[in-house]
């Protein structure tokens, strides 16, 4: 095990892949991906339903299904996680890396209350805590994600909770031992664009009163627009652009990028439809040769058909492109 550094960056990736394997063939959901995260910084990662950027971030964490392989390298405050011992991941996980998963109904379980399963999250990682104590902290906790009348909703159960609600219990959760690093995976699926404005704003006072950094995983790049310092947009298992987020809604480098960024509804233009991607992301093991984009790229030419593009521009922004209108730097 390589020990933690001091002058390591909060949680560094670098070339994390995760294969499935299927009748002797290994298929690969998630193909060298690469980004870092610091103290403070909200790292958003954004890209279609399928593209690999949930079960990138749970093999980082050990979380993949037993049928998954994960290799590369993901580094917590210098610490290598990969193959790490499960019960060395265990300490980590819920203690200094909380994660928000996508669908809170299922994540809670239905038959213990609320101020039960905060207390567990607490007493798993503190043994000297008192189960006393450990339920004066979840209503601590509750009141932090402004949950109202705290003290009564530790004895209610899940289903009393609206989705909004929910979602605010698996934040206190993730954050109830002090984590470094918070990870969200679609935080704001399948609730109304109120509740969505509430955990948004809920999640970035977290951060910026407890200073972890966070990764915030979405499909809306809408979401990651008032609330992300640097985006990473994921297609088909790959990082094809990341920059900082106003660069990223300036200057969009990548086709797919400024797809997304066109499918934003805008209020103040009149249209008959909204604008989307043509086609759908290749599935698992059907990648396309060169750049996987190019069937549904409007401006995919022979050498896009041909050859997997370089990764162009500077540090600050790259774009996996042929054509990417980027200041010219590092290269694949």
């Amino acid at each position: 095990m390589i020990p933690a550094t001091e002058n390591a960056p909060l949680f560094e990736v670098r070339d994390l892949r995760v294969a499935f394997g299927r009748a002797g063939v290994s298929l690969e959901a998630v193909r060298g991906i690469s980004l870092t995260v610091d103290h403070g910084e909200v790292l958003g990662i954004v890209g279609e339903s399928g593209s690999g950027k949930s079960i990138g971030m749970l093999g980082a964490l050990g979380l993949q299904p037993d049928s998954a392989r994960v290799s590369g390298s993901v580094r917590f405050k210098g610490q290598e996680l990969v193959g790490l011992p499960r019960r060395e991941l265990r300490k980590l996980r819920g203690a200094r890396i909380g994660m928000i998963f996508q669908d809170p109904l299922s994540s809670l379980n239905p038959v213990m209350t609320i101020g039960a399963q905060i207390a567990e999250a607490l007493l798993l990682h503190n043994e000297t805590l008192s189960a006393r104590a450990a339920l004066e902290r979840a209503e601590e906790l509750l009141t932090l994600v402004a949950i109202p009348q705290p003290d009564r909703r530790l004895r209610q159960y899940p289903h009393e909770f609206s989705g909004g609600m929910r979602q605010r219990v698996m934040i206190a959760m993730a954050v109830a031992n002090d984590p470094d690093l918070l990870i969200a995976d679609e935080p704001t699926t399948a609730l109304d664009v109120t509740v969505q404005a509430q955990i948004m704003e809920v999640l970035a006072d977290l951060r910026r009163r407890l200073d972890i950094g966070l990764i915030l995983i979405t499909h809306d790049l809408g979401v990651l627009a008032g609330h992300a310092d640097r985006v990473a947009v994921v297609y088909a298992g790959e990082i094809v652009e990341q920059a900082s987020v106003d660069d990223l809604f300036a200057r969009p480098g990548h086709p797919y990028t400024r797809g997304l960024i066109a499918s934003i509804p805008d209020m103040s233009v009149e249209r008959d439809r909204l604008n989307s991607i043509e086609g759908t992301p290749p599935p698992l093991g059907q990648l396309p040769g060169g750049c996987a984009f190019h069937p549904r790229c409007p401006l995919a030419q022979e050498i896009c058909r041909a050859s997997a593009p370089p990764i162009r521009g500077r540090a600050e922004h790259i774009a996996a492109c042929h054509f990417a209108d980027l200041p010219e730097g590092s290269t694949r």
